[in-house]
């Protein structure tokens, strides 16, 4: 809110910093690491738990002007600054840098992982290729498309490291069959690596909420009998010259 001269000169007088067009996000988020409370009103200032900090300064970022607080109770706060050459480049940082807080906060919340690098998919394409040899009828033929499904995710990791996918899944699919259930895909070598000593993970959590909206996506679209195409706009002739 705009803050007016005279407050403004009272606040100065008290050796009180006034910060004027706060937003309330962002007020709300400085109290918390603050410890702090928000006051709405000033009906009763003494019973307000105030926040601290040790450093309170005014920074340049940019051509931007930003209030920089050090030293919050909550030392593991912090803010992350974003540069980029355009918006779209901010954009797609930005949207990388929130899916991997999401990750690392649902890894907070539930500790539980998973080997990465194809392991786990390899082992629940391998299970699920074993109950389907002992599954009678149609219902086999749809696990075994659920299972060359998972085999998908090892080599898409394949492809997007620019190896030979196809190569690579052959060997980590034939190392599950001896008995490697920890090999996965070492895409720093471009080898099948062991996952355990690798140390490479996944979230379970962030794991089973991809495979559970891949397989409701699948059985939507399978749910689809017919598709009705609109017939295509008639072009009108432009009787204006040019």
């Amino acid at each position: 809110q705009l803050i007016y001269n005279y407050p403004e000169q009272l606040f100065g007088a008290a050796g009180v910093m006034a910060i004027e067009h706060a937003d309330f996000a962002g007020v709300e988020r400085l109290a918390l690491v603050t410890g702090g409370e928000i006051a709405s009103t000033f009906d009763h200032p003494e019973l307000v738990k105030l926040g601290s900090c040790k450093l309170i300064e005014e920074v340049m970022i940019g051509e931007d002007k930003l209030i920089h607080f050090s030293g919050v109770a909550l030392g593991e706060a912090c803010t992350i600054v974003l540069h980029g050459a355009t918006q779209q480049i901010l954009d797609e940082a930005e949207r990388s840098l929130h899916d991997a807080l999401c990750v690392l906060a649902q890894t907070v919340k539930d500790s539980r992982t998973v080997y990465g690098g194809g392991c786990s998919e390899m082992l629940m394409a391998h299970a699920v290729t074993q109950l389907a040899s002992r599954t009678p009828g149609k219902e086999a033929v749809a696990m075994e498309s659920y299972a060359k499904a998972l085999r998908m995710l090892p080599t898409i990791i394949a492809d997007n490291a620019g190896y030979d996918s196809a190569d690579l899944v052959a060997q980590l699919r034939a190392a599950h069959s001896e008995g490697n259930i920890t090999a996965g895909l070492d895409m720093k070598e471009g080898t099948i690596g062991d996952m355990a000593i690798l140390g490479i993970t996944e979230s379970f959590q962030v794991k089973r909420q991809v495979l559970l909206s891949a397989a409701e996506a699948a059985e939507v679209i399978l749910r689809v009998d017919n598709i009705i195409k609109a017939a295509p706009r008639k072009r009108v002739p432009d009787h204006h010259p040019c």
